[in-house]
């Protein structure tokens, strides 16, 4: 069987070492925008092309006679990479053109929610003009946050208190986000712990893996700049030391009805990832966004510790049984750090060499925004390698981790405060603080 993965990052060399460990007597083609030295390893034969050249990816995937596509990150699928290859008779694990504007679209998600009276809504509105904007802040007392209402790499999004000072702040990016996507989406803003609750669904049945927490801050502590994701973890037990059963149900019950809203409104059925953004507030569980694809980190923590075969799965998602399986992980704690260069989000350096020979091999790595030139591996100026450890309990999988980025040799940083017991505690309190 040939399959195609298209994308470059440490996310997508997670989904290849998972692929790889199938069952199944599978061959890995994969489609990149940039030279990932893990992914290329993998792989028996890659392309290296922009996610627009539609063509392009269609006669790779036919020259190569691929049964099925697996889209990574969400540019393929902002692209119309998915509906190009459908045409072409390949099948993908990914939603189309139309339906990635869960992700693509801020102001589409929020509007479907309110129209099928889906829970976890804020109040909200979108404008297409300045009229009104400032009001509608004051009516939520000044507690807002901004969405720009396109894609902007994880850092499209504001609140005011961390990222803006006050209205006249939150007006000024709100003006900036019209002018940039046509649209943005103001909505109250939520206190509370997040979670990422990353499931699939073949349009019908909705299965959710662990719930996973990202670390967006660039710096310990929760302070900082934010990134694409610095870092994240799950439990052995498969919840988070802050969530219980019934918040997980919450936001698998919400991804559900999503499903089925969007089948009501386009007439498609979304076969892929549907990764809510979540929120533990003192009001219960609310959506902060969707995504259209797996996590980058979070693909890194439960890719894994997947126990049951990623090639059914994706076959069963194609196929609209997906009802038929179960999904199985492995009752194992997990802790992703990320490196990067310095710099990092705001001006990162590029091109400077990184030196990984020194890894415990206990460590799983994941290569990201590297490519190898003359033996070296350079960095391209995004988040560079995922450490990942795997064990028993969190506090064991955190030493892995930490042992792996504190390996690495050059001009990089890390959080270490990713997965420690202080850290955690504080989520804990957080949360009891808020419910009592």
């Amino acid at each position: 069987m040939n399959i195609l993965l298209v994308g470059n990052g440490a996310r997508e060399h997670a989904i290849a070492e998972a692929l790889k460990r199938s069952p199944q007597n599978i061959k890995l083609f994969t489609y990149l925008s940039s030279r990932n030295p893990g992914l290329i390893s993998l792989s028996e034969k890659f392309e290296v092309g922009k996610y627009s050249e539609l063509d392009k990816i269609v006669k790779f995937a036919q020259d190569n006679q691929i049964n099925f596509s697996i889209m990574g990150p969400e540019a393929p699928l902002s692209t119309g990479v998915v509906d190009a290859l459908e045409k072409a008779g390949i099948p993908s694990v990914g939603p189309y053109q139309e339906l990635a504007q869960l992700e693509t679209s801020k102001s589409f998600t929020r509007n479907l929610m309110k129209k099928y009276n889906i829970p976890g809504n804020p109040r909200y509105q979108v404008f297409k003009s300045t009229i009104g904007i400032k009001e509608f802040m004051q009516s939520l007392g000044g507690q807002f946050v901004v969405k720009a209402d396109g894609l902007h790499g994880g850092k499209g999004v504001k609140v005011v208190g961390e990222h803006l000072q006050g209205i006249d702040d939150g007006f000024d990016y709100a003006v900036e986000c019209i002018k940039e996507d046509g649209a943005v989406v103001v909505e109250e803003k939520f206190v509370g712990e997040e979670f990422s609750l990353q499931c699939l669904t073949d349009g019908v049945t909705v299965l959710a893996t662990p719930p996973a927490q990202d670390h967006k801050r660039a710096y310990d502590g929760d302070q900082g700049p934010n990134t694409g994701g610095m870092g994240s973890y799950t439990d052995a037990n498969h919840l988070l030391p802050f969530l219980k059963t019934e918040d997980v149900n919450v936001g698998l019950e919400i991804t559900r009805q999503m499903a089925a809203a969007i089948k009501q409104e386009t007439g498609k059925f979304y076969k892929g990832v549907m990764y809510g953004g979540f929120i533990v507030t003192k009001d219960g569980v609310r959506l902060i966004e969707y995504n259209a694809r797996f996590g980058d980190p979070e693909a890194e923590n439960i890719m894994p510790i997947l126990a049951s075969d990623l090639v059914e799965v994706c076959q069963r998602i194609i196929s609209g049984t997906l009802g038929k399986i179960k999904l199985e992980f492995s009752e194992q704690a997990t802790v992703c750090k990320y490196v990067v260069p310095e710099g990092y989000p705001d001006a990162p350096l590029k091109g400077e060499p990184i030196d990984l020979s020194s890894v415990p091999r206990n460590v799983k790595m994941y290569l990201g925004s590297v490519e190898e030139q003359n033996g070296q591996m350079i960095m391209t100026g995004s988040r560079a390698v995922a450490m990942v450890g795997v064990a028993g309990t969190l506090a064991d999988a955190e030493r892995i981790a930490q042992s792996g980025v504190a390996a690495v040799k050059g001009k990089i940083f890390y959080r270490k405060d990713i997965g420690t017991a202080a850290l955690l505690q504080k989520r804990v309190d957080h949360i009891e603080e808020l419910k009592s």
